[in-house]
């Protein structure tokens, strides 16, 4: 028989099979013998008692024969000659498993990506990073894979659509990720495995016959009739399908005036602005663990999670990454933007985390007032042009060439400028800046209100709260600060029936998996209307 059990084990035990059979033996009331195997079906950590535990949900195989973990399969169609076809924007999450979802039902994708594939996007990363040289089509957030595939492939969501979840999770299996990720409490693939598994979803699409343009900013958007009739390239190519998928991503700015202009209804969306903060790993994991990882590597570099309240504001940790570097993730010269990854072995000496104030357009307009900028409060272009001017104020202040602005932790919660800097994984460089002086006051006040709270909850011999922790300026990525709405059940967009706005840059997923399971709601959604409308 087969029988689903609940496993407390040590870490120097779990991963020892001979051991974990003797467990699963005692808790059915078994022999050791009559135990054949056992899947594991979920994987976490309990670190808040003294001692660490791994907590294993296995199914396990008593007097029955050991089965191999049965693994979805997919089906994917020769598209070469099919009679529809579906226009994608961005070759993202959210656009790659659109594409392999028309792929499973017969149907033609047509993706069309500004950036460059992932090899080549190497090489204007190392520019970046290196010489402080950004190609505004190619970058950490442009380019075959979309932000996530060089900004460390994390596959955990908040969302509770568990099924849709799994289909995903074992669509990156199928195209080369290991097993692990279907069973672990926090997925994640890395930087350094990423960009082989997008590889092997583009050779799939190729392989059908769909197509996959790269280097094509589009520049405009013809309507007719209430309907997309065409896109236009900045090199003058025309592009024509049965319907459009806007899949760009939360940085594609000039998309958000395009439909403006256009008069193509979009809406200002509140995000979150903040810094990165970064520790010496050991710190970390000296907290969450209470011991050295030097002496227990069978543990994972440890993360956290911190969430406060300030002031009617949502102060949070974000893209949390254990073992990780800070990068430079702006998208143009003049604006300084910091993003977080981590490689698989998560083996950096250094962890970082996002740490971000929730922004409302009350906020916006008073920091516009203060500063004498002129804004329109109504305008759907709000928070981009917030978010703008924030990047430009640190790149400023940084000195240029992506040097960005920094301060250590205490200091700047008791605003003083740092004397020194300690060691930091950001490539370009750092910058000793009183950051207080630099973000919103009302991003900085509540940052460091909340940083104060983080330093007294994380507190076991080594604190959070310390001056051998850096806060480097600006993460202001977090989400797109633009809307393009869509109707509820079509998913096409209120004004155009053949144009579906979708994933993160069209406000309605924030990361790897909830992008792509937004990518696969909408082309099943063209599916149905594509199916319906067939003789």
């Amino acid at each position: 028989m087969q029988k689903k059990l609940l496993l407390k084990i040590l870490p120097a035990e779990a991963e020892d099979s001979n051991h974990i059979n003797h467990l699963i033996a005692s808790a059915s009331g078994a022999k050791p013998g009559e135990v054949y195997g056992y899947h594991i079906l979920k994987k976490s950590i309990d670190a808040r008692a003294k001692t660490i535990w791994v907590i294993l949900a296995v199914n396990a195989f008593i007097n029955e024969p050991y089965q191999q973990r049965q693994l979805l399969l997919f089906n994917f169609e020769d598209v070469s000659k099919a009679c529809k076809s579906v226009m994608i924007i961005g070759a993202g999450p959210a656009g790659l498993f659109a594409a392999l979802t028309l792929l499973q039902h017969g149907v033609k994708p047509i993706l069309i990506e500004r950036g460059k594939d992932v090899k080549a996007r190497r090489r204007d990363l190392a520019a970046l990073n290196k010489s402080g040289i950004i190609n505004p089509e190619s970058n950490y957030c442009f380019g075959e894979g979309g932000a996530g595939t060089y900004s460390d492939g994390k596959l955990y969501t908040r969302s509770n659509k568990r099924g849709n979840i799994d289909r995903i999770l074992h669509l990156f299996v199928h195209f080369g990720a290991e097993e692990k990720i279907l069973y672990e409490a926090h997925p994640h693939i890395g930087t350094n495995k990423l960009p082989q598994i997008i590889t092997a979803m583009r050779e799939q699409i190729l392989s059908c016959g769909g197509e996959i343009i790269f280097g094509k900013k589009i520049v405009d958007v013809i309507v007719t009739n209430q309907k997309v009739d065409r896109l236009i390239s900045l090199d003058n190519d025309i592009f024509k399908a049965d319907n459009y998928i806007f899949a760009t991503g939360h940085s594609a700015r000039d998309i958000f005036i395009l439909l403006d202009k256009k008069n193509i209804q979009i809406e200002a969306k509140p995000f979150a602005l903040g810094v990165r903060v970064e520790h010496p790993q050991e710190i970390i994991n000296q907290i969450q663990y209470r011991v050295s990882l030097s002496r227990n590597d069978l543990l994972p570099p440890a993360s956290y999670s911190l969430v406060q309240q300030v002031q009617n504001r949502g102060v949070f940790s974000f893209c949390m990454c254990p073992g990780g570097i800070i990068a430079p993730a702006a998208t143009n010269s003049g604006e300084l933007v910091v993003n977080g990854w981590s490689p698989s072995k998560r083996n950096n000496p250094y962890a970082n985390s996002g740490m971000v104030v929730q922004v409302e357009k009350s906020d916006v307009i008073t920091y516009f007032s203060q500063q004498k900028i002129k804004h329109e409060p109504n305008s759907p272009l709000l928070f981009m042009h917030f978010q703008s001017h924030v990047e430009q104020e640190c790149f400023s202040a940084g000195g240029g060439h992506f040097i960005a602005p920094a301060q250590r932790l205490c200091d700047f919660t008791t605003d003083k400028t740092s004397s020194s800097l300690p060691g930091c994984s950001y490539i370009p460089g750092i910058s000793s800046i009183n950051l207080n002086h630099i973000l919103p006051a009302f991003i900085s006040d509540k940052l460091r209100k909340a940083f104060k709270v983080f330093g007294k909850r994380l507190h076991r011999g080594e604190s959070w709260l310390t001056n051998d922790a850096i806060v480097v300026a600006t993460e202001s990525r977090t989400s797109s600060p633009v809307k393009i709405p869509r109707h509820d059940e079509t998913l096409t967009h209120p004004q155009i029936n053949n144009l579906y706005p979708c994933g993160e840059g069209a406000g309605y997923a924030g990361g790897i998996v909830s992008a792509a399971m937004d990518g696969e709601k909408v082309a099943l959604e063209i599916l149905k209307k594509i199916n319906h409308l067939q003789p």
